[in-house]
């Protein structure tokens, strides 16, 4: 049987030789998309595997990360790509199915929001989730994930929310600068912000001290190209399992590179890590419909979507390794 690196050199040559293709996998330095690359810790798995060459030890050479502010725009982003593979939020593949886009999602990426957390002065009256009843507390955006951890946080503790007025700030900075003014009395945050930030707020709440773990992200690709090429995104994800294993396996290697990446103190950097890997924020790929479906329970708290999701339709885990694919619960 022919090697992965071996079917691709063939794929290529046939590229070359035959009418043009809108895409082309072959292995040569290629380029995918990864939401809040660089602001968030979902994509800290592809910076070492990057790093550490296991995107080429799987048989592809990716060379470098596209970013984008997340949702729609990563969407386009891999959908206007040479090669159509990206992690993006759940609820931006499912908005991208809902509009009749050719997409389909192959590997299940973060399942974790441990990342997220609530803030307050140190000063501040408000002690815990129950405080903020009555209270003002900034959010990022409406319907944005911010906002959908916040009430899935309240429901978590039996806390009606519409007792608690959420106000968008438009980003994370800008709302602890409403914070400080006093003009909300807590404000969502997120890492490593959160860690760079510390000493000068109160945590209210670690979401992920409150919430079960849950998918957040996931692999898409196009149905067309998942089945002309279906080993290119094999490939893809066992080089990012490796990327995975190793930050799990590291974690100080990998907190250097987040320091480097992210320009953060290596104390900061180490924290973040050591923080999401506590958490297990990284899974190696594998589906599990019960933390899949905790996303869209929090989906339909913001009306994002009104009934269940029939995964059946939307994933295909053909792709998955095979070390990957006997871990999955669907």
């Amino acid at each position: 049987m022919k090697s992965l690196s071996q079917r691709l050199r063939v794929l290529c040559l046939s590229i070359v030789l035959s009418i043009p293709f809108t895409v082309t996998t072959c292995v040569q330095a290629e380029e995918i998309s990864v939401t809040q690359w660089g602001t968030s810790l979902y994509g800290l798995p592809y910076a070492v595997a990057i790093n550490q060459g296991y995107f080429k030890q799987a048989g592809i050479d990716i060379t470098g990360i596209l970013t984008s502010g997340g949702g729609g725009t990563t969407v386009r982003n891999i959908l206007a790509s040479k090669l159509p593979y990206g992690e993006v939020a759940v609820s931006a593949a499912l908005a991208a199915q809902r509009q009749g886009l050719d997409v389909v999602i192959v590997n299940a990426g973060v399942r974790s929001v441990a990342e997220a957390s609530s803030v307050t002065m140190p000063d501040s009256p408000v002690k815990s989730v129950a405080d903020l009843v009555g209270k003002k507390i900034a959010i990022t955006s409406p319907k944005g994930v911010s906002e959908m951890l916040l009430l899935m946080v309240l429901q978590a503790r039996g806390i009606d929310a519409s007792q608690v007025q959420r106000v968008a700030s438009g980003g994370y900075v800008n709302g602890l600068t409403m914070l400080e003014q006093g003009a909300v009395s807590a404000a969502v945050l997120i890492e490593p912000l959160s860690i760079v930030r510390k000493d000068k707020y109160r945590t209210v709440y670690k979401a992920g001290d409150v919430l079960q773990p849950m998918t957040t992200s996931v692999g898409i690709t196009t149905r067309a190209f998942a089945k002309a090429h279906p080993e290119v995104i094999q490939a893809i994800i066992e080089g990012r399992q490796m990327g995975v294993q190793a930050t799990y396996r590291d974690p100080a290697a990998a907190a250097k590179l987040l320091e480097t990446s992210f320009k953060l103190t290596p104390d900061v950097a180490r924290e973040a890590v050591d923080n999401m890997i506590r958490a297990h924020m990284w899974s190696e790929g594998e589906f599990d419909q019960s933390e899949l479906n905790r996303m869209t329970d929090g989906l339909k708290l913001i009306g994002e979507i009104k009934e269940d999701v029939d995964w059946t339709k939307l994933i295909d885990s053909s792709m998955l390794p095979k070390a990957i694919k006997v871990k999955s619960k669907l």
